[in-house]
């Protein structure tokens, strides 16, 4: 996912099905999915995701990388790589608490048609 073998502005929609909280780059990921997106494409993203105090090694503590727990990134976090990727109209709808701190999510946002 930090290199997807397509050629740029090439599709209309990215999914991801909780699989972003094992990468250990995630800028490369969010760089690579904005890349390969048309203007006007959009990402729907199922993650986990952790309450903004919650430090990397709070995170650790309430469960393993492989649960998606230890790689979470926060709610500001995933907020500033994507945007910092160049999307838009960021939304992050916590679903379900899984931990302390620790909730399921959607995550959508919008590359800019221009």
């Amino acid at each position: 996912m930090e290199e997807i073998p397509l050629p740029d502005d090439h599709v209309d929609v990215v999914i991801s099905n909780c699989v972003v909280n094992l990468s250990t780059d995630k800028p490369a990921v969010f760089a690579e999915t904005y890349r390969v997106l048309r203007p006007g494409g959009r990402i729907g993203i199922s993650d986990v995701v952790a309450e903004n105090h919650l430090t990397p090694d709070d995170r650790v503590a309430r469960g393993g990388h492989a649960a998606c727990i230890a790689g979470a990134l926060t709610f500001a976090e995933y907020r500033d790589h994507l945007s910092a990727a160049g999307f838009i109209d960021v939304t992050i709808t916590p679903a379900q608490q899984l931990t302390d701190g620790t909730h399921s999510a959607m995550v959508q946002a919008t590359k800019p048609e221009t």
